[in-house]
């Protein structure tokens, strides 16, 4: 499953509505609306949790996944160190991560293409990338036909 920075996951692009990604994937394994009545849509079999924005028309813009076939610029994510990841990924332009930490958890959030990974025992277990926001509008990627 290839991470398209700024675009989103596979064949997943942010924009998206429920119908769109549903055609693609099937129903969902499970689906519930959060505290701001985003809709979640959960693929267990994809390993990946998908939300829609309820102040966006309901648009797909965040996507978080922890499948194990997760390649980012030909360089599988899961399972891998921080330090490999950032050297592999340096000559490509994710160069900037902020650092945080919390119970066993460490997130490295860079901005510029909205993707936090997450590592657990020094090992990336979750990948999240979001739909990026350029002049407090989101850039949606997904043109409905």
């Amino acid at each position: 499953m290839k991470i398209n920075l700024k675009n989103g996951i596979d064949k997943l692009l942010f924009g998206m509505l429920q119908k769109d990604v549903v055609a693609i994937y099937g129903k969902p394994t499970k689906s519930y609306k959060d505290e701001d009545d985003n809709v979640i849509l959960l693929y267990n079999a994809q390993k990946m949790r998908l939300t829609f924005y309820a102040d966006e028309g309901l648009k797909l813009g965040y996507i978080v996944s922890s499948n194990d076939n997760l390649i980012l610029e030909d360089q599988k994510i899961i399972g891998k160190t921080m330090d490999t990841i950032k050297k592999d990924l340096i000559p490509k332009g994710l160069k900037t991560w902020d650092e945080e930490s919390f119970d066993t958890y460490e997130n490295y959030f860079n901005e510029d293409y909205w993707m936090i990974v997450q590592t657990e025992f020094g090992f990336a277990v979750k990948v999240e990338l979001g739909a990026i926001i350029k002049n407090d509008e989101f850039e949606w990627k997904f043109k409905a036909k």
